[in-house]
């Protein structure tokens, strides 16, 4: 079991700020997987690796990958307190879901 975060590196994010996009990404896609995965990643140590998006493009056809292969993700949009514009999208989680699959999605990316 495994989980993708995608954050964007288009957008000038600082460290805290990419940190704390990530984190509501991967509980958000966490939320949205069923009790089994839930568990199963749980139990597996929570592997998640974080991967550099390019554009907010990118993340919405990532999210439509893992939609039609039936994978949980969430995209992030930020509320605009801080940084950057309100409704920016910062960042996208796959899974958790089995390796293979969230890899289908995402494999392609560099880690951050």
């Amino acid at each position: 079991m495994k989980q993708a975060i995608v954050a964007r590196t288009d957008v000038g994010m600082g460290q805290g700020k990419l940190a704390a996009q990530v984190a509501h990404a991967s509980l958000s896609a966490y939320e949205k997987a069923d009790r089994r995965a839930q568990d199963r990643w749980k139990q597996g140590g929570q592997k998640k690796v974080v991967l550099k998006g390019e554009s907010e493009r990118q993340l919405h056809e990532l999210s439509e990958i893992a939609d039609s292969k039936g994978i949980p993700n969430a995209l992030i949009r930020d509320a605009g307190h801080t940084q950057l514009e309100p409704g920016t999208v910062t960042a996208l989680a796959v899974g958790p879901a089995e390796e293979d699959l969230v890899d289908r999605v995402t494999g392609d990316l560099s880690l951050f």
